[in-house]
């Protein structure tokens, strides 16, 4: 199994940089990024997982891109939401341009 779970080669596409960049940055990383086995994100946890700012994670979960749920007064990101995000920003078209 992969050390990184989520599609890093897509990833990096949909963010626009370069894979070995992503790669590198999420080694630097190590541990640090927070606990994998969480199955509801905050806000500032979801953007460090696809590593966009928490102020343009909070425009997709006002908009209902990225669902959420509110537990008490807490909101949560389910983790599974953030890589149907992510496949659905791609497209077949995508792959084939870049090859």
């Amino acid at each position: 199994m992969s050390q990184f779970p989520l599609p890093v080669s897509q990833i990096a596409h949909v963010l626009g940089v370069p894979e070995d960049a992503l790669r590198a940055l999420m080694a630097q990383r190590g541990d640090s990024a927070g606990d994998p086995t969480l199955v509801g994100l905050t806000v500032a946890e979801a953007a460090r997982r696809i590593g966009i700012g928490r102020t343009k994670m909070y425009e997709y979960v006002a908009s209902g891109q990225i669902p959420s749920v509110k537990i008490g007064s807490l909101r949560r990101i389910p983790a599974e939401a953030l890589n149907e995000f992510l496949a659905g920003r791609v497209s077949a078209d995508d792959f084939a341009a870049a090859a």
